[in-house]
């Protein structure tokens, strides 16, 4: 009685069955695979975008510039003879206390005295290079530019002769040593003007007289 209780509590007893593969005993250390290591993407830095077509075309516009053509720059450099010539007339008191300044313009007497023989030479010339020349779309704005600016010149040099024949200062006194400093200052403005742009425009450049540019782009 007591061996048959004791074999039913044997077959009682459930077995536990362990799967071969959690057994460690089973496979020899050689055949087990070593852990791989776990390889983390490397974070790459972005790189910044480039800068957009039209940024790069302007920096290569301003950097690189189209010469000038050979006709533009002629008529640029003739256009300021204009107000030049009228100009001379406020020398006079310097040619007279210096004489050997004069000899510097003794070149310009034929072309001035070409000038001075036609009737009205100021004002057909004014007209000719404002309506020739600033207001035709044929000639580039280079062109027209530097013309622009020297009709703007020869009409600001009129201004001291009215504001002379109005107040009439005289032949002494403060009022006509002040007319003649008047004088001189624009002279020499008026040279320097007329070589620094004669020069710029052979060179191909764009002159910017001071006083004279902004009016002149005004117009344009």
């Amino acid at each position: 009685m007591a061996s048959s209780i004791a074999l039913l509590h044997l077959s009682a007893t459930p077995k536990t069955l362990i799967p071969k593969s959690y057994v460690c005993s089973s496979f020899p250390s050689s055949t087990l695979a070593a852990p791989r290591s776990i390889s983390f993407p490397q974070l790459v830095k972005r790189k910044s975008k480039p800068k957009s077509n039209i940024t790069c075309m302007s920096s290569y516009n301003n950097n690189t510039t189209t010469p000038t053509p050979a006709t533009d720059r002629l008529i640029s450099a003739v256009a300021y003879t204009l107000p030049f010539f009228n100009s001379l007339q406020y020398g006079r008191y310097l040619f007279f206390q210096f004489p050997k300044l004069g000899l510097l313009f003794e070149p310009l007497i034929p072309l001035l005295s070409l000038y001075r023989s036609m009737p009205y030479s100021s004002f057909v010339a004014f007209f000719a290079l404002y309506l020739g020349v600033v207001r035709n779309p044929s000639f580039s704005h280079y062109v027209r530019f530097n013309a622009m600016q020297a009709v703007t010149l020869d009409v600001l040099l009129v201004l001291p002769l009215l504001i002379q024949r109005i107040f009439s200062p005289g032949r002494a006194g403060l009022g006509y040593k002040l007319m003649v400093w008047g004088h001189n200052g624009i002279f020499v403005f008026s040279v320097f003007c007329f070589v620094y742009s004669v020069v710029s425009s052979i060179l191909g450049r764009t002159p910017y007289l001071p006083f004279v540019a902004d009016a002149a782009a005004r117009q344009l």
